[in-house]
């Protein structure tokens, strides 16, 4: 019932946001890569597996979805539909191969197969390379409604993002999770008990691919750019930071991760330059450009300080609270 409680809050804040004055653009970025994160978190924190290529699914997606709306003429709908699926017939392909192996082979696999996607994204002619994707075309939703308008795209995303996430915790509820936490806790015994955990792994993988997509597809529709830093290694460095910071295996951990480090990212400059008038230092200007290393700090705190992430802490110490 608290469970049911905390998302209903959340839920209604974020319907509430854009008229509390809150930029729409932003929490839609929030959006997706809560998304993205939390589709890497129910590969990892509710199977066990650890991937290092989660940047390939982002960006298939986003690609594809760009592509097909800019010189394809595909509507919204039908763009990310089609990033989507790409996305997860991906994830089945490289899936049957990765699964082969286990534990820091696995998550080597899955890093090389990314790398080797990034490379044809930067020579494949439709991604133009370095330059990216540019001006992707919003379109009308179903050819009745613009989006056009970053309100109107707003709640579209909103709905989407909560449809998926009642998906999420569908799925880890199911018999389904069940047999993907048996397998995380101890495969073997799942294997003694009659269980293909190959194939639950690769279900789950896949899954997870296909969420990552659409996540993919609808960040390139608020953004309206698609560029070679999704497909980097990088990006899926950064969706493991935001899954570890929030609280690996939580439901909402990865949500609040990924818009903790989103709202460093985007407003370090502004918390440097307040903090230089503040206090007269001059490089906290520098700040903004300083990024990386600030959230490498948080991360640090966050494994000496919060082993289990923000929330798990929170959910190990407030037991009735479940999140």
């Amino acid at each position: 019932m608290q469970r049911k409680a905390l998302y209903g809050l959340l839920l209604v804040g974020l319907l509430l946001a854009p008229l509390a004055g809150v930029y729409p653009l932003f929490v839609m970025k929030v959006l997706c890569f809560g998304l993205f994160a939390a589709a890497f978190n129910l590969l990892i924190g509710y199977t066990g597996l650890l991937s290092f290529g989660h940047a390939m699914f982002l960006s298939t997606a986003g690609y594809l979805t760009g592509y097909t709306m800019q010189s394809l003429n595909f509507t919204p709908e039908l763009g990310v539909l089609t990033g989507t699926l790409a996305a997860t017939l991906l994830g089945l392909v490289t899936g049957i191969f990765a699964i082969r192996r286990q534990g820091i082979y696995f998550a080597m696999v899955t890093l090389a197969l990314a790398q080797m996607i990034y490379f044809i994204y930067l020579q494949a002619p439709f991604t133009h390379g370095e330059d990216g994707l540019q001006a992707v075309p919003r379109g009308k939703l179903f050819g009745l409604l613009s989006l056009s308008s970053d309100l109107v795209l707003y709640y579209v995303v909103l709905v989407v993002m909560a449809l998926a996430f009642l998906f999420i915790v569908r799925v880890v509820h199911s018999p389904f999770g069940q047999v993907l936490a048996a397998i995380k806790e101890n495969e073997p015994r799942a294997v003694s008990l009659g269980y293909d955990t190959d194939r639950f792994k690769l279900l789950a993988y896949v899954l997870s691919a296909g969420l990552a997509g659409l996540a993919g597809s609808l960040k390139v529709l608020v953004l309206g750019f698609e560029t070679l830093g999704d497909a980097y290694w990088t990006m899926s460095g950064l969706v493991i930071l935001m899954t570890l910071v929030g609280g690996m295996g939580t439901l909402v951990g990865p949500l609040l991760g990924a818009a903790l480090i989103v709202s460093l990212e985007d407003r370090l400059g502004d918390i440097g330059g307040a903090l230089a008038s503040l206090t007269g230092v001059g490089w906290f200007n520098s700040l903004g450009e300083s990024a990386t290393i600030v959230t490498g700090l948080i991360f640090i705190a966050c494994v000496l300080v919060f082993r289990r992430g923000i929330v798990g802490e929170i959910v190990a110490r407030v037991k009735p609270l479940r999140v």
